[in-house]
């Protein structure tokens, strides 16, 4: 596994910046951890790395390498470790992206889990309710509401039949009671989510087949750029919230929130897990996903 080890050698010379701290990591001398990265160029027959006395850097050719290999590598790695023990041990790196609400609430739960069950995979997750840009940010995989536009990204259904819900506290509805369409939305605080300085404030809703999607715009009190602050004022009683369902499942499970106008349809909201390729597509990612649909479809989404 000669190949393997070079892979390895150059990934990791990339992460520390030094060939002698490769070296120890691996107990090997400098000179073989060298030797190995200049094979490496040698049969892709391009340079990988800009050297001097003090300093080691990627070359264009090698950050272009670098992307390919990492995944890759990972890959080749657990397999490799599965022939080798005749387990299906995973291990590995998982670098992923997710909605603040979606990441807090329910995904570090469910990857808490993951990672009992696979002691040997590390995590890192990025909140954020900004996009991540699968091709240019440090995410093997992002979690995302909606089928993105880009068709050449590849995205791995979670729960497609996942919608929005129309939610308050109990002790909002005490105070203000329940509107009983949403068509009344219009008299009672709204709290809003806003991203890239557009504010969300018209909810969609439908009655039946034969009846036309229509869109209600509320009164806006409390407006944030952070889909968790926008469930935590709902959780005050500061107003109604138009969520996501997995944002709230536990909530509305334990009634801190209740459900409204459920006999009206509402906003699709799917989830998928994007990546830029199939080459991120590795066993360590599969069973990700195969875990999150299995988690999604115990609260009743699919």
């Amino acid at each position: 596994m000669k190949a393997l080890q070079d892979l390895d050698i150059f990934v990791r010379t990339v992460d520390s910046g030094s060939l002698s701290a490769t070296a120890r990591a691996l107990d090997l001398t400098p000179a073989a951890t060298s030797a190995a990265l200049k094979r490496l160029e040698a049969e892709l027959g391009v340079p990988l790395f800009v050297r001097s006395t003090r300093n080691l850097r990627l070359t264009q050719h090698g950050e272009i390498f670098l992307a390919q290999c990492r995944p890759a590598l990972e890959a080749l790695q657990q397999v490799s470790q599965q022939l080798a023990t005749g387990e299906q041990a995973l291990r590995g790196m998982l670098r992923l992206s997710a909605p603040s609400d979606l990441g807090r609430n329910v995904l570090l739960p469910w990857l808490n889990e993951f990672q009992d069950k696979h002691p040997q995979v590390d995590i890192r997750l990025q909140l954020s309710d900004s996009l991540a840009n699968v091709y240019s940010d440090p995410v093997d995989a992002a979690f995302r509401y909606g089928k993105p536009p880009d068709s050449n990204l590849v995205a791995l259904p979670l729960a497609t039949s996942h919608r929005r819900v129309l939610c308050a506290s109990p002790a909002y509805l005490e105070r203000h009671g329940a509107p009983a369409t949403p068509h009344e939305l219009t008299g009672h605080d709204c709290l809003c989510f806003m991203l890239n300085d557009e504010v969300h404030d018209r909810w969609r809703f439908s009655r039946g087949y034969d009846t036309p999607e229509f869109t209600v715009r509320g009164r806006s009190v409390n407006v944030s750029n952070d889909g968790d602050a926008v469930r935590r004022w709902a959780l005050l009683g500061k107003g109604i919230a138009y969520k996501s369902f997995l944002d709230v499942a536990d909530d509305l499970a334990n009634g801190r929130l209740l459900a409204l106008c459920t006999d009206w349809t509402t906003e699709a909201a799917p989830l998928f897990l994007v990546m830029p390729g199939r080459r991120q597509l590795t066993p360590l990612v599969r069973s990700l996903r195969d875990f999150v649909v299995a988690r999604t479809a115990a609260l009743g989404v699919a």
